[in-house]
């Protein structure tokens, strides 16, 4: 299943990177909807939104419309990726969202229809939204797999990525502090001023090492 770079950001990280593929006016809206569910259908309601606009636009070639085309698949594709971190974000805080879920795939599965028929047409202007449109249509069949997925088993598939992200991330910092040790050291060596002194550190003030199981 393709996995895209948005599509991994957490949630937190996603709000604020809204403002790419949304309006101030939806950014809003979806910041004042908590509710999962509830979250889930207002971002449902600007994909088809999106949808609608780009059946106008692909009902007549005009001059200057594919770079609308392309725009429009582009936010298109984020906020189906939106709604994926939504579910995901949920299910890892154990909060039920199998109605969301289901009105969400039931939708996808219509819109992605008619990015099919899209894709059908021989508009001379394709070249320049080909791969939009062709990350759209692959963004909503992903979506629409992992929508149909045992909602337990994507759940603890994103509880356990999440652990595993965690123990990368903090693999990475002891390793980013021992070079940094090792060159603070390497430092102190050749210069006799230096002696001494403790060698810098990334943990914060006070932060206590853990032992080493």
């Amino acid at each position: 299943m393709t996995r895209r770079l948005l599509f991994a950001l957490p949630f937190a990280t996603l709000l604020k990177a809204q403002k790419d593929f949304l309006t101030a006016d939806e950014i809003e809206r979806v910041r004042i909807t908590q509710e999962p569910n509830e979250r889930l259908k207002l971002y449902l309601l600007f994909a088809r939104q999106r949808v609608d606009q780009l059946e106008q636009l692909f009902a007549k070639e005009k001059a200057g419309r594919s770079i609308l085309i392309h725009d429009l698949l582009d936010q298109y594709a984020k906020i189906i990726e939106a709604m994926d971190i939504v579910v995901d974000d949920a299910l890892r805080r154990g909060l039920l969202v199998e109605e969301g879920v289901q009105t969400v795939m039931k939708a996808e599965q219509n819109m992605l229809k008619k990015l099919e028929k899209f894709s059908e047409l021989e508009a001379k202007d394709l070249s320049r939204y080909e791969f939009a449109l062709t990350t759209a249509i692959e963004t909503t069949r992903d979506s629409i797999e992992s929508s149909q997925e045992d909602l337990a088993a994507r759940g603890k598939r994103v509880v356990d990525d999440n652990k595993k992200q965690k123990a990368d991330r903090e693999a990475l910092l002891s390793t980013a502090e021992k070079e940094e040790k090792a060159a603070a050291e390497k430092k102190v060596e050749g210069d006799p001023k230096l002696k001494g002194r403790k060698p810098p550190t990334l943990r914060k003030k006070g932060e206590v090492v853990p032992d080493k199981p």
